[in-house]
């Protein structure tokens, strides 16, 4: 009798073990945050997959080059847009309660994060004087807000604005001046409670950037604010 010819191995094992991996791929992928992701390692990995490779090795035409070279020039605008998207999840988990009762508003434009205060629950109709007693909390929650570490470097102005009316008064003799002074106390305010002041600037606008253009009560009273912006760098 011939010699029996040995059980090749079983490689059955290798779909359970293929199964696990892709398991395990799939747990880390709904770990991964991409707003904590390193711009520098993302825009590097990207141009890495987007560079063809041949028998292990890179290919660095000039264009592809000049691609990385773009990449690599837009990290510090990627990296304050990631800054300024997180800043603005923190503002509207902070003012919760002040967005819900609609004292606050968070939103963001060409200017940067803009945290808007209504007019009317802050101020009396026609006056700068500030109803402290109304919106102490709330003027506390944004001084916190600005003064965390991350904001640190940041520049922020606060803008006063007036709807299309003007109630005469020997105090304010025009709409600039009321904008320009309501504008003014939210910083004393701020101030009081632990911001630093040299990273302030303050504007008037009166009635001259109205959010709404129609006439009715309501689109004056979403005219009548003060925001409170985290600057671009573009808009210092």
């Amino acid at each position: 009798m011939g010699k029996k010819e040995p059980q090749k191995p079983s490689k059955a094992w290798m779909d359970t073990y293929g199964d696990m991996i892709t398991l395990m791929l799939c747990f880390f992928v709904m770990l991964y945050n991409p707003t904590e992701a390193d711009p520098v390692e993302m825009a590097m990995m990207m141009s890495s997959l987007q560079t063809d490779s041949t028998g292990g090795g890179q290919s660095a035409v000039s264009g592809r080059l000049a691609d990385l070279g773009n990449s690599i020039n837009t990290l510090p605008s990627i990296e304050k847009g990631k800054s300024l998207g997180l800043a603005k999840k923190k503002a509207v988990s902070l003012f919760a309660p002040d967005i819900k009762s609609t004292k606050i508003t968070v939103s963001s434009d060409e200017r940067g994060l803009v945290i808007t205060l209504a007019a009317d629950s802050f101020f009396a109709e026609g006056s700068a004087e500030l109803n402290i007693e109304e919106t102490r909390e709330s003027l506390l929650r944004i001084s916190q807000f600005l003064t965390q570490p991350e904001l640190a470097k940041r520049k922020f102005r606060i803008e006063g604005h007036t709807d299309s009316v003007h109630i005469p008064s020997e105090k304010w003799p025009s709409n600039w001046e009321l904008s320009t002074a309501r504008a003014t106390n939210v910083l004393h305010y701020l101030s009081d409670f632990g911001i630093n002041e040299k990273q302030f600037s303050v504007a008037g606008y009166a009635d001259t950037q109205p959010k709404f253009s129609s006439d009715t009560p309501d689109a004056r009273a979403q005219n009548r604010r003060v925001d409170i912006i985290i600057l671009d760098e573009g808009h210092f």
